[in-house]
């Protein structure tokens, strides 16, 4: 049954309209003067005090009425009026109906109207479908959409543009691309909108390769593409890390001369930082004029997902020096940046704002406040989140049982996998919440645990297992020094092992002094990776803990020979809410030499303790 929100006064008949004094000479007005000084109006003071004396004249004139304080945006007035009206036609519930769905977004009550209008007799028309559909789309209520579907079908409708377009956004938003694509295959003469309401949802819905093949089309067909079309062709690009077309969507922008207004402008900045040209994307956000919360957004959660952590806590700070208010974006995309480098402060900050604008129980906000503190070492502290989530989706489950995993809890975590099983409602375990059970498995070297987790994502859940499935069982019996067992179950994997999974793996063989092992991990790792000098040192250790001497020294020679230089380790540290980086033997910070100073203090007492240096590690 559809569900409506209570409006009592909507359809109340029982309030009479306040009849406001107005100066004597307002009723010698003629009828026409008065309606004259309606279309002027632009205050519901001045609309009540004209209405007034429509009813002293009796000038009954709903119509004209109905439009205008509609025009007012006075909700309740234009409730009260429409109710008041004795018998209303098409032209009155189609005002009410476009303006439900476009001015107030009352959704529920456009299909109450509608259904109210085939009670009494009044045969919705081309003015009535489009809204009624778009007001389905935003209730994803397919049903009654797929039924007034056939009501356009058997009156002839389905001819009417603007009926198909807001058509295909219903089935597009309903997640029912096949009868989306079925109306727009159907209509005789496509506009620029029709592609466009099609390219949309197909983006929106993460057909990100549909959505540009269909660009291709709408460019054959001849149409010139709008602000609508590139900014949905621009988010498809973004998905498909496709660059080089997003760079020729910029030139198209430059060549026709459009504004890159914050639709166009955040579109690029998305899609040039999903692509990973962060410098692109920071040219674009610099060159423009105006820039709106979601351009500023796209630029932070751009820097953030690119492991640029510094430079999204910069650009937020300097949010405020532009009187932007963070919104719940801004926050997520700036706890995970907070999560990267372990800025605890910082995120405890943005932890306080939440709460004091009510946002604390956000399933976004809370579920980055739990990432955050977990990699930040606060575990209690992510718990007290999780916990006091009064709703929880997948995300959050999956973020719990994460945290625990990476703080060594396996057994908390397995127990709060049960209870998700149990008692996680529509949040049921997905593939990500297997990597953290995983996971916590190989920290607590829990092989049969995994074995059982392993077989259980098929049988119970019915979920094929992914890489990062095997990568984590491959992980968990090297640690436990299960090599032959790890090396069979790469040679089985489904895909290619990626470098991650191979570099633990030559890890253990060093800890082992496995070389058979180690040697064909070694040949597949320098294939993949051949930059990464943690691999030829590694495998030089291998080789010299058997006492390959030889073997070991052809590995730092075909090291040297490719132009590989060990990268320097790095790490900040968060004091007073400012982020100190730090890299080795760079000397770069402005207190290094006190720095260094204190350093040499604590090698004297490390020795003084009898502290020797592992040189080989």
């Amino acid at each position: 049954m559809l569900q409506t929100r209570a409006h009592s006064h909507l359809f109340s008949r029982h309030r009479s309209l306040e009849i406001i004094a107005v100066p004597p000479n307002y009723s010698e007005l003629l009828p026409e003067k008065l309606l004259s000084i309606l279309k002027k109006c632009s205050f519901t003071k001045h609309f009540r005090q004209i209405h007034a004396q429509m009813i002293v004249n009796s000038i009954d004139k709903p119509n004209h009425l109905l439009s205008k304080i509609i025009d007012l945006k006075n909700f309740t007035y234009a409730s009260l009026l429409f109710s008041q009206i004795p018998e209303p036609d098409d032209y009155a519930f189609n005002v009410m109906i476009r303006s439900l769905a476009t001015t107030w977004h009352e959704y529920p009550l456009v299909l109450h109207l509608y259904y109210q209008m085939k009670f009494l007799g009044i045969k919705p028309n081309n003015f009535t479908y489009p809204f009624l559909f778009i007001a389905c789309a935003n209730l994803l209520e397919i049903n009654h959409g797929r039924a007034a579907q056939s009501s356009v079908i058997k009156v002839g409708l389905n001819v009417d543009n603007y009926t198909s377009h807001s058509l295909i956004t219903m089935y597009a938003r309903c997640n029912e691309l096949g009868y989306a694509r079925k109306v727009f295959d159907e209509i005789s003469e496509k506009d620029l909108v029709s592609w466009n309401s099609l390219i949309s949802g197909y983006s929106k819905l993460g057909y990100a390769k549909e959505a540009v093949e269909l660009f291709g089309e709408l460019k054959d067909a001849g149409f010139e593409p709008d602000e609508m079309t590139l900014v949905s062709v621009l988010g498809a690009c973004g998905e498909l890390g496709n660059l080089d077309l997003g760079r020729l969507v910029e030139e198209f922008v430059v060549e026709h001369k459009m504004t890159v207004n914050s639709y166009i402008g955040s579109a690029l900045v998305s899609m040039y930082a999903k692509c990973g040209d962060l410098a692109s994307a920071r040219r674009i956000f610099d060159s423009m004029a105006k820039r709106d919360i979601i351009t500023w957004n796209a630029m932070i959660t751009g820097y953030a997902q690119s492991g640029m952590a510094d430079e999204a806590i910069v650009l937020f700070h300097g949010m405020g020096g532009e009187h932007i208010d963070p919104n719940k974006i801004t926050l997520s995309g700036v706890l995970s940046a907070c999560a990267s480098i372990g800025a605890l402060d910082l995120g405890k900050h943005i932890d306080k704002y939440a709460s004091q604008r009510g946002w604390q129980h956000d399933i976004f906000i809370a579920t980055a406040l739990i990432d955050m503190y977990a990699k930040c070492g606060s575990l209690e502290d992510a718990l007290k989140v999780f916990q006091e989530m009064p709703r929880k989706n997948e995300a959050s489950w999956n973020a719990m049982i994460s945290a625990l995993a990476s703080h060594g809890e396996a057994k908390e975590a397995l127990s709060l996998f049960k209870l998700m099983a149990e008692e996680g409602g529509y949040a049921r375990p997905n593939d990500i919440t297997f990597v953290g059970l995983l996971s916590a498995c190989v920290h607590a070297g829990l092989v049969n645990e995994g074995y059982r987790l392993f077989d259980m994502m098929s049988t119970l859940f019915g979920l094929i297992p992914k890489i990062e499935h095997y990568s984590c069982m491959v992980d968990l019996l090297a640690r436990a020094g299960h090599l032959y067992e790890a090396w069979d179950l790469i040679e089985r994997m489904p895909e290619k092992p990626d470098k991650v999974v191979l570099g633990s793996v030559l890890s253990a063989c060093r800890k082992l002094k496995n070389v058979e092992i180690g040697e064909q991990v070694m040949q597949l790792l320098l294939m993949l990776d051949p930059q990464n000098s943690g691999n030829y040192i590694i495998s030089s250790k291998i080789y010299e803990n058997s006492n390959r001497l030889d073997d070991s020294a052809r590995m730092r020679m075909l090291m040297r020979q490719k132009g590989v230089t060990k990268t320097p380790g790095c790490s900040w540290i968060e004091i007073k809410n400012q982020l100190h980086e730090f890299r080795a033997g760079d000397g770069l910070h402005q207190d290094s030499s006190e720095i260094h100073d204190v350093l040499n203090l604590l090698y004297d007492d490390l020795k003084r303790e009898g502290y020797v240096p592992k040189i080989s590690e």
